[in-house]
């Protein structure tokens, strides 16, 4: 097992460096065969997991709860390796060795955070994840990414402070039992939790949710979220929503198991409660009316992590249930969202979701896989967020909560009402029989980039060209495109996403059941 965690730890980073000294084709190679070998390696490793946790010298950690976590981010690392092989077509072969180093240190972290041991060492991963993610949001040299770069490393670095205070609190209150050599492990703090003292335990889970809650995207301090996945490249988008908030998530549950160890659920529930809810109403009334595609499918991140907020705070075992079989159905269904999103701007030449009409025409097979993959990220049947959504309300009602779980399934309906009549406005609308010559937008371009096209602001974002420019790009009218898919790596992982959807949905593997069952057990603090 100690073999297969120092696989998972070393192979991205290892190819992060190789990708940055090879050709761009080569580059995308190894990051495909990367991706897939880590993937392999977070199933091999599912059964040990479930068997028992394992831990080295108090630095490494596996176990059910952090499998599901790396589970996710596994899946969408080879997804979108597939989908940046198509994306970056045509890039330069500088660009390209740059964003592959990036996206590989990108993933290396998020999957060295959940097997992390100790509270410290989990703060430190989740640090590099800002730092590397900052980098990528700006890799296009634009001003608008500039802007959101600056943006997102100002709040998640003030974010992320407060969670350093909360890792110092928990600090103090371990010393208090296990001496001043405690090296914050999360299972000895666990194990002495009744004995802990309750006001810094207190204080440190409302700084670690308001702090990793910076990087989760809860309300109110989701601020960078809209800005840094719209300017970001869509292979980005995709990992910063389907797998960083996850990831950061994570460390607010392992913060809650110390918690509900010390003060009873009691306390941690009714706060993730309050922050869920102001995430899910905020997010349910931002989806309608956005203009950008990619700020609309922000938001509607901002709203699921508000579900999973929610269904913690219910504490029921099929609510803690759905929780996690939320987090990898979202991954992959955001994921799919992303991508799909990514396709048509570079389509379109634009973000803008008023140029972009009669897609179901113009994108014979990304068309129908974008209105599938936002449906199943509304929770329509057979999908695995249907299947979680159902088990956390089921949750909710079965323990009492029946205010909660009614504002949950209103604000929800509310959300899938926003996504729905954006998405079929692009989809559906016939574009115009004869449109005239294609207008021209004054851009500033400092780069070759993915979403380069941004001199023209929207509702808070920039234009994105989806390909390689050099000079002011037009949007493209529809009438004037013809139809056909970008590129076929760009469509083959959408199917996959598609798949995964319909078998957590249907039904699981009996070994993710077991996973999924044994994790929410440790959330409710069973042996």
């Amino acid at each position: 097992m100690l073999g297969i965690i120092l696989a998972i730890l070393i192979l991205p980073l290892a190819v992060a460096i190789a990708a940055f000294l090879a050709p761009a084709r080569v580059a995308s190679g190894i990051t495909i065969a990367s991706g897939i070998a880590c993937f392999g390696l977070v199933l091999a490793l599912i059964p040990h997991a479930t068997a028992g946790a394992a831990t080295y010298r108090s630095y490494l950690r596996a176990d059910a709860l952090s499998c599901v976590f790396l589970l996710a981010t596994a899946f969408l690392y080879v997804a979108v390796a597939v989908y940046a092989a198509g994306y970056l077509k045509g890039r330069t072969d500088r660009y390209a060795r740059r964003f592959y180093l990036g996206f590989n240190v990108f993933a290396w972290a998020m999957l060295a955070a959940p097997l992390m041991s100790s509270l410290a060492l989990l703060w430190i991963a989740v640090e590099v994840t800002t730092v590397v993610s900052a980098l990528l949001v700006a890799i296009e040299d634009t001003d608008g990414a500039a802007e959101a770069s600056w943006k997102y490393v100002l709040i998640a670095s003030a974010g992320l402070g407060l969670a350093l205070l909360a890792t110092i609190f928990v600090y103090y209150a371990g010393a208090q039992v296990l001496g001043a050599h405690s090296n914050l492990a999360i299972q000895p703090l666990i194990s002495v939790g009744s004995r802990l003292p309750k006001t810094p335990v207190r204080l440190a889970f409302l700084l670690a949710v308001l702090g990793y809650g910076t990087k989760v995207g809860l309300v109110p301090v989701h601020t960078w979220l809209p800005d840094a996945h719209s300017e970001a490249p869509t292979p980005v988008s995709a990992l910063l929503s389907g797998a960083l908030l996850a990831t950061s998530f994570y460390a607010i549950l392992r913060f809650y198991q110390v918690a509900a160890a010390t003060l009873g659920s009691g306390f941690p529930r009714g706060t993730l409660l309050v922050f869920g809810i102001a995430s899910l109403l905020l997010a349910s009334l931002y989806v309608f009316g956005q203009r950008d595609v990619k700020r609309l499918l922000a938001y509607s991140s901002v709203e699921h992590m508000g579900i999973l907020a929610i269904g913690v705070s219910f504490g029921a075992p099929v609510a803690l249930a759905g929780v996690l079989l939320h987090v990898m159905a979202h991954a992959a269904a955001k994921g799919n969202a992303f991508m799909g999103a990514g396709v048509f701007t570079v389509k379109y030449g634009t973000k803008q979701m008023s140029a972009m009409r009669d897609g179901l025409r113009l994108l014979p097979w990304s068309g129908p896989l974008f209105l599938l993959s936002i449906f199943a990220l509304s929770a329509l049947p057979p999908s695995g967020i249907f299947r979680s959504e159902f088990e956390i309300v089921a949750g909710g009602l079965g323990n009492g909560d029946y205010a909660a779980a009614a504002v949950l399934v209103v604000l929800v309906t509310m959300a899938f009402i926003g996504l729905a009549t954006s998405t079929t406005k692009v989809l559906l609308t016939p574009a115009p029989a004869e449109r005239g010559p294609a207008e021209k937008i004054p851009v500033e371009i400092a780069a070759i980039g993915t979403d380069a096209v941004s001199g023209v602001r929207g509702n808070g974002g920039g234009y994105g060209s989806g390909g390689a420019v050099a000079m002011a790009a037009p949007v493209r009218a529809s009438g004037m495109l013809t139809p056909g898919e970008p590129s076929a790596w760009m469509v083959v992982p959408v199917l996959a996403g598609l798949t995964v959807l319909v078998v957590l949905g249907v039904h699981p593997p009996g070994e993710l059941t077991n996973l999924i069952t044994q994790a929410a057990a440790q959330l409710r603090g069973a042996p």
